[in-house]
């Protein structure tokens, strides 16, 4: 059997096939297809970066306000004792749900929970002191039944994609700040 008959129909070999395609695309003077795959290739990789980095960012920020609203509603109605309640716990708590999206632990995750006198003095409250691109917090001070009680949680979400990161980080670092509040009155449980 000679080497032609073998280069032949169903017979040839995957390289060979591989090598004539090559060939005929290197032969090919034309080269509008390739010019346009490179002009459009860069841009829809650029989109779509960008629509996943921004619907994970977005989920990341929904979490955490879920979790904070139902941390917040345990509090309110007693389910969370204020002697139970420590800065430990409410980040265990609020790291056990962030861990579909978050991994090791949440470094970045900042916990601040701090009664009031007023719902004026709790709005003053919900917001965010950043000093030298970290968030200072004032710690875990909850307070008893019927009392105002304001919760901020923070975390500092990394952005993925590199040549993302300048367009969509809010912080120095290169990440961006995902921030949930919220304020209430407790119901008027027995401590």
């Amino acid at each position: 059997m000679s080497t032609s008959k073998v280069n032949e129909g169903p017979n040839r070999g995957i390289i060979q096939r591989m090598r004539e395609c090559f060939g005929r695309f290197a032969r090919n003077r034309d080269g509008a297809t390739a010019i346009e795959f490179t002009i459009l290739a860069l841009p829809f990789a650029a989109l779509t970066f960008a629509i996943l980095e921004t619907c994970i960012s977005f989920t990341a920020q929904e979490v955490l306000a879920n979790a904070t609203d139902d941390i917040a509603r345990q509090i309110r109605t007693g389910q969370l004792r204020r002697a139970d309640i420590t800065e430990v716990i409410l980040r265990q708590i609020i790291c056990d749900r962030l861990e579909i999206i978050v991994a090791n632990g949440c470094p970045d995750l900042v916990i601040e929970l701090q009664n009031s006198a007023t719902f004026e003095e709790a709005a003053r409250k919900a917001k965010l002191t950043m000093q030298n691109n970290d968030i200072v917090s004032s710690g875990v001070n909850p307070g008893g039944a019927l009392t105002i009680n304001t919760l901020n949680v923070s975390y500092k979400w990394p952005v993925i994609t590199d040549f993302m990161r300048k367009a969509m980080s809010n912080l120095k670092d290169g990440k961006t700040l995902l921030f949930s509040t919220a304020s209430w009155r407790n119901e008027p449980f027995d401590e």
